[in-house]
């Protein structure tokens, strides 16, 4: 699947894709809508590959009373996914995901307290997205829609997936994963380049925010919930020394761990994982099936693509090291084990707003009907 996710104009979208038609159908007046939002040269993200829209999200900040069957929602600071559709060629695939994530992305740099959408109850792969990311249904419109929302000062940090993009604040520990250049660009496509969405992001999003690493590092030290740093290491032999070109890219959390082989012991049959992988690895079928064969020992970490540093942020190794933040005594680096403060510390280099992606809950938030 070639294409990307990136910001356009109203205007310069084809209101006659067949991406719409299902839109005209369920919400007449859709048209003139979508006209008036061309006229106030409004945005929306949108994925494009070589055949054509494969889906299209709008964006709304609110500050305002949501009248449902149930009763009222209070006006607090929101965001709308005013429109989530995805073309019929990509329905059941992770395309959905990376769409759903960089709705949220937005949401959490908005600094907005609440987001939410409505929807059909017949929109059933829809609906079970915003479950998984921890959307919680609150009530129900007049139009027969339910409303769907999510509130960052109410978040369920026993999944990962539910609490996105949000790290859980009593983590104890981080760690980082090492990725080889040529794999890490597959997997977390990376540039240097300034771009309003960069492409690279733009790029990995529609892979999908589930990612899986495949290495032979034995017995790693990650659990599930636990951040993790992902290091792009500079193997390309051009005469520049990889102390200043490895770099930290992405930040991510950990999902899974699953143990396949220990010490040329196999612990999980090959079938079980590349059910397990699926199309979320760098490595085709017949890598991981030369992976399983030779390698001593190899393991599978599943994660949850977080955030990234993106243009001109990347940390490299040398300020690492300078900083007592990287593997002392030839201890490899995978095994590093960073204290919360730390993490927070590289986050912070990285000029990502720590306060904002590492929430303390209030302990208080609206009562819904």
């Amino acid at each position: 699947m070639a294409g990307k996710f990136q910001f356009a104009k109203f205007s310069n979208v084809d209101i006659e894709d067949s991406l719409f038609d299902s839109l005209k159908h369920d919400y007449p007046g859709f048209e003139q809508w979508f006209a008036k939002k061309a006229t106030n040269d409004s945005t929306a993200l949108l994925f494009k590959d070589d055949d054509g829209l494969g889906a299209f999200v709008y964006l709304k900040d609110e500050n305002e009373q949501i009248e449902l069957i149930e009763g009222i929602l209070p006006a607090v600071s929101r965001v709308k996914i005013g429109t989530l559709k995805l073309a019929e060629r990509f329905q059941g695939q992770r395309l959905g995901e990376g769409a759903l994530g960089l709705a949220l992305w937005q949401w959490r740099r908005k600094k907005s307290q609440e987001i939410y959408v409505t929807a059909f109850e017949k929109h059933s792969l829809l609906i079970s997205q915003l479950k998984r990311f921890g959307f919680s249904l609150v009530g129900h419109k007049n139009n027969g829609e339910s409303v769907y929302l999510k509130n960052r000062f109410n978040l369920d940090y026993r999944d990962p997936y539910k609490s996105f993009p949000f790290i859980n604040p009593s983590f104890s520990k981080a760690g980082y994963i090492i990725v080889n250049d040529y794999y890490h660009d597959t997997l977390f496509p990376y540039s240097e380049l300034k771009h309003t969405l960069q492409e690279s992001v733009g790029k990995s999003a529609a892979n999908g925010m589930s990612k899986v690493y495949v290495g032979s590092q034995p017995l790693p030290h990650y659990k599930p919930g636990e951040p993790v740093l992902i290091y792009r290491r500079h193997t390309k032999e051009d005469g520049q020394k990889p102390r200043y070109k490895s770099c930290l890219t992405s930040y991510c959390v950990v999902t899974n761990i699953i143990i396949v082989k220990t010490n040329n012991r196999f612990h999980i049959p090959i079938e079980e994982l590349l059910l397990t992988i699926s199309n979320k690895s760098v490595f085709d079928e017949r890598d991981l099936r030369g992976k399983y064969t030779s390698e001593k020992n190899l393991v599978v970490i599943e994660m949850l693509y977080y955030g990234y540093f993106g243009c001109g942020n990347n940390i490299n190794m040398d300020w690492l090291d300078k900083n007592g933040y990287w593997a002392e005594n030839n201890q490899y680096p995978a095994n590093v084990q960073l204290l919360p403060e730390q993490f927070k510390a590289i986050l912070k280099e990285g000029h990502v707003d720590v306060q904002d992606v590492i929430i303390n809950q209030p302990g208080t938030c609206p009562e819904y009907p």
